[in-house]
């Protein structure tokens, strides 16, 4: 066997995650390799907790990337603000609130559920109920933008109700940062995580959060080591605190940081609510199109994700091999359906540098002629004009 080098092919990524990679990205994680104590290393470090802030919009000190993806980030809030007998309140609408019910068990915690349907945000009146229930609770954990089904939840609301029950919140932001409303400060929100991977255009790799000044208050009076020596992050901020000061902690993903540094230049630059009101025109603009197909969302409109479109498969359809002909004769990508969504749902990812209107018509007619190739019942030939309208107006 001869052994080559790898080139792959040019993919347009609109799946859930993944996303299209900014070049601008792609030519900065090139630059040479320097040292991870190198003073011009850390001084681009400093920069880049400025520019996460901004993203985040906090002025948390603890704001940084984990060198690990978003499910380490996930894992690093657990780890450090659950111990052992801490009773969670964990709300699950997806495939995400599943996870993190399994991170607070494997922390020693006990994870009081509350479930709504996949596809329906987390229902406040039910977490309200819960906590009424349990007077212990300490966390309450959330899902912001739910992955698996393209669902948002009242993030702002969900925090208000925990912080009324003396109660800290864990949320996921793993696919809102960057292409929805997301406001740490103004809400509250206590601890924080997300993904390069998604509407910031980097690649996964890398888990940016956020602690607030009450979260750390916890974790300096734990009763019990954090169970992860990586994560712990009275360790990790030996590394990444302030004042130009680093204690060796591990060996960063030096130029996978330079590429998360020009992915939040370029949302500086854009401005984050021009950011938030791209993302949201062209949904409008896809959804307008699938719909003049015929084909249904399923979250409803005042709760629907701009950025990941959850559509139901049309009857008689084979997920598997409309997928197969997008990425085989268009080279597109689009995502499957998870856990009870399985085989009945695809989403349809709009994030960071592949939202525009390029894609949205790509996608729409690559769907229109695979559809049309297998007689799937839709309408045929209409779904770019309807998006030409939203995007034109």
């Amino acid at each position: 066997m001869t052994t080559k080098s790898f080139h792959p092919p040019q993919r347009t990524l609109m799946g859930p995650g993944p996303s299209d990679v900014n070049p601008r990205i792609l030519e900065a994680m090139s630059r040479p390799t320097i040292g991870h104590l190198d003073p011009v290393f850390v001084a681009m470090m400093d920069e880049m907790k400025e520019l996460l802030k901004y993203a985040f919009q906090t002025q948390n000190e603890l704001t940084m990337p984990v060198s690990a993806p978003g499910s380490a980030g996930m894992e690093t809030c657990f780890v450090n603000l659950v111990e052992p007998g801490d009773k969670v309140i964990v709300c699950q609408n997806g495939v995400f609130g599943g996870r993190m019910k399994e991170n607070v068990e494997r922390c020693g915690g006990t994870a009081v559920m509350v479930e709504d349907d996949w596809g329906k945000a987390v229902d406040p009146n039910k977490v309200e109920e819960a906590l009424k229930a349990n007077p212990d609770a300490k966390i309450v954990a959330f899902v912001h933008a739910e992955t698996s089904t393209g669902a948002q939840s009242d993030a702002k609301t969900l925090t208000e109700i925990a912080h009324r029950h003396d109660c800290l919140t864990i949320v996921d932001a793993v696919t809102s940062l960057g292409g929805t409303p997301l406001r740490v400060d103004d809400w509250a929100i206590d601890a924080i995580y997300s993904g390069t991977q998604k509407c910031l255009s980097c690649t996964p790799g890398l888990s940016p959060v956020s602690f607030s000044e009450r979260a750390l208050e916890k974790i300096r009076k734990r009763s019990s080591k954090v169970q992860s020596w990586f994560l712990d992050l009275n360790l990790v901020m030996g590394y990444w605190g302030g004042a130009g000061k680093r204690a060796y902690h591990h060996t960063a993903p030096i130029n996978a940081l330079y590429g998360l540094h020009e992915a939040l230049v370029i949302l500086k630059e854009e401005g984050l609510e021009n950011a938030w009101a791209r993302h949201a025109k062209h949904h409008q603009a896809l959804r307008a199109g699938l719909e003049a197909m015929g084909l249904n969302f399923v979250v409803h409109a005042e709760e629907r994700l701009p950025q990941l479109n959850a559509v139901t498969i049309p009857e008689g359809v084979d997920d598997a091999a409309v997928r197969t002909t997008l990425l085989k004769d268009y080279s597109l990508e689009i995502g499957a359906g998870l856990g009870v969504m399985a085989g009945k749902v695809w989403r349809i990812g709009l994030m960071g540098h592949a939202c525009n209107a390029r894609n949205v018509y790509l996608c729409l007619g690559a769907l229109d002629d695979v559809l049309g190739r297998v007689k799937a019942p839709v309408e045929h030939g209409v779904a770019l004009a309807a998006a030409q309208q939203v995007l034109a107006g």
